[in-house]
């Protein structure tokens, strides 16, 4: 004899747990939270946006940007460039009221007071880098355009990747008296010719191989 095993319907504990936001986040209470909650949050106007986790070729590929960069800027300060620092999936505070905070995926500014604890804000970066992935390609590619163009920052990167590592690199620069960014150029790897050279904000030499997963 079979017996009929029933169904059982989903849970809706998750359902009748969720509230919405009710209050604005502040940069006090962002401040507080544990680094680990931070790590996989943005806040928009003091409105909390859940990240989704990275995919380990989106992590391979930040992680060759970052040494890219960062190489570079060794380069630059060697020969007199005033110092210069790189980060990944870092807090940049883009206003304190309302509370604006993203986390690039690469980051190039200059040097902090780390006597003083002083926290990364716009008026410190003269690169972001935002590595596309499919849930955040609206995001990086239209939100952050304008975000990051009307904080300031002198110069924005939007990175694409294939099967074999970063395929595009997609350059702007900030317009200052329109606070937004005119689209300077787009370095593919698959094009002719010697490395892409960049000279702002500093000497870049883009090095594809190093780019590759």
């Amino acid at each position: 004899m079979t017996v009929e095993t029933p169904m059982t319907e989903p849970s809706n504990d998750w359902f009748r747990d969720y509230r919405p936001q009710t209050c604005l986040l502040t940069a006090e209470d962002y401040d507080n939270l544990d680094e680990e909650v931070c790590r996989r949050i943005e806040v928009i106007d003091g409105f909390i946006i859940s990240c989704e986790a990275p995919s380990r070729d989106h992590q391979r590929a930040v992680r060759r940007l970052a040494d890219l960069v960062e190489k570079h800027a060794r380069a630059a300060m060697a020969h007199g460039h005033p110092c210069l620092e790189v980060d990944f999936d870092v807090d940049l505070r883009l206003r304190d009221v309302p509370l604006f905070n993203l986390r690039p995926d690469v980051v190039l500014y200059r040097c902090l007071d780390r006597g003083r604890n002083e926290r990364l804000k716009a008026e410190h970066a003269l690169l972001v880098i935002e590595v596309v992935s499919p849930s955040s390609e609206t995001r990086d590619t239209t939100d952050k355009v304008g975000e990051y163009a009307k904080a300031g920052i002198p110069n924005y990167w939007i990175v694409w990747l294939d099967t074999t590592g970063i395929s595009t690199i997609e350059r702007y620069r900030l317009e200052r008296v329109s606070r937004t960014y005119k689209h300077i150029g787009t370095f593919m790897k698959d094009e002719a010719g010697e490395p892409p050279l960049i000279t702002n904000p500093i000497p870049i030499t883009i090095d594809w191989d190093q780019l590759e997963f």
